[in-house]
């Protein structure tokens, strides 16, 4: 099979990942791969490090040079499925999408079809060869926005190394509970929560996580908020502004129950209590394109039930201000 159609890539082990294990540095330098399919790899000779077949368990030193060279999986048990796809921006090496809100990104116990990657195999047949499908990084089910979907090898390796190198810029909008007074940085490792394994945590045993905030527009208990990434763990903004005490509106897991300060009216009240979805969207994102080096943006507006959430709470704000004089 041809370099084009192969999964390749070379990474030098940096101060943070001496000494760990082969199959430990591996899945933080592609985490794109699961665990089990790099020590696969390991194993069968197609991964190296300095040119040499090792075992999972075996330590990585500083500098050492892990060599992958292997063939594509295809996953034969996922389908086409012509779903729409709201498309932002395409080319032979990148889709760009705005997934909305209720659509589940990879098929999953529980979630056999109807998810992004059916659409993806549908709209863009060439993803199938690629791992995870073409999908670097994802979006809970119940967040809308902006993600980038590989369509090449080349355009997957690259985006892969930006998503690493934190050159990839990534901007969410939030709306979360509490009255803010100013942004801040919540830097903070997060893993696996330690009594429910189907939750994340801020854990010191966790890997780094960086959330700046700032504020776009305050309440009188809410704020309207802007969120952007160093890192990208999962659920990230969720356990982050929760970790702050400001947890999403509408987060079904870590938002606990809905909380209405005093003085809310009825119509806020429904308002709130109909919106049964963590109110996260991801607005902006900017990379650099796989194959010109050029800098690209894209931006999309905010879904229709959140620019009502965010009205309700003005009007309510507004109201208040109002009956204060």
């Amino acid at each position: 099979m041809s370099s084009e159609n192969r999964i390749t890539g070379q990474f030098k082990i940096p101060p943070g990942l001496s000494d760990k294990r082969l199959d430990q540095a591996a899945a933080e330098l592609m985490p794109e791969h699961s665990r089990s399919r790099l020590q696969s790899w390991i194993k069968s000779g197609v991964l190296t490090v300095n040119g040499k077949t090792c075992k999972p368990r075996d330590k990585v030193m500083l500098n050492d040079l892990l060599e992958l060279d292997a063939e594509p999986e295809v996953k034969v048990t996922w389908e086409a499925e012509p779903i729409t796809l709201d498309i932002v921006y395409e080319d032979e090496h990148l889709l760009v999408i705005n997934k909305p809100a209720g659509l589940v990104v990879h098929p999953a116990a529980g979630h056999a079809d109807g998810t992004l990657v059916n659409a993806l195999l549908n709209y863009a047949p060439e993803v199938e060869n690629l791992p995870r499908a073409g999908i670097v990084h994802r979006l809970d089910k119940d967040t809308s926005g902006i993600m980038v979907v590989a369509r090449s090898l080349i355009a997957h390796t690259s985006l892969v190394n930006q998503l690493q190198e934190r050159t990839m810029g990534r901007e969410y909008e939030a709306v979360v509970v509490g009255s803010l007074t100013g942004g801040a940085t919540v830097d903070a490792p997060i893993g696996r929560h330690p009594q429910d394994r189907k939750r994340m945590a801020v854990v010191s045993s966790g890997k780094p996580a960086v959330t700046h905030y700032r504020l776009i527009e305050r309440f009188a208990a809410h704020t309207h908020v802007r969120c952007k990434l160093e890192s990208g763990r999962t659920h990230q903004i969720r356990v982050h502004m929760t970790h702050v005490r400001h947890p999403l509106v509408g987060d079904p897991v870590y938002g606990g129950r809905l909380r209405l300060p005093k003085g809310t009216t009825e119509e806020l009240r429904a308002e709130l209590a109909a919106f049964n979805r963590q109110a996260l969207h991801a607005r902006k994102l900017t990379l650099e394109h796989p194959e010109t080096g050029e800098t690209m943006s894209w931006e999309v507006d905010l879904p229709e039930d959140m620019v009502q959430l965010i009205a309700a709470l003005r009007k309510h704000a507004r109201e208040l201000e109002e009956n204060d004089f």
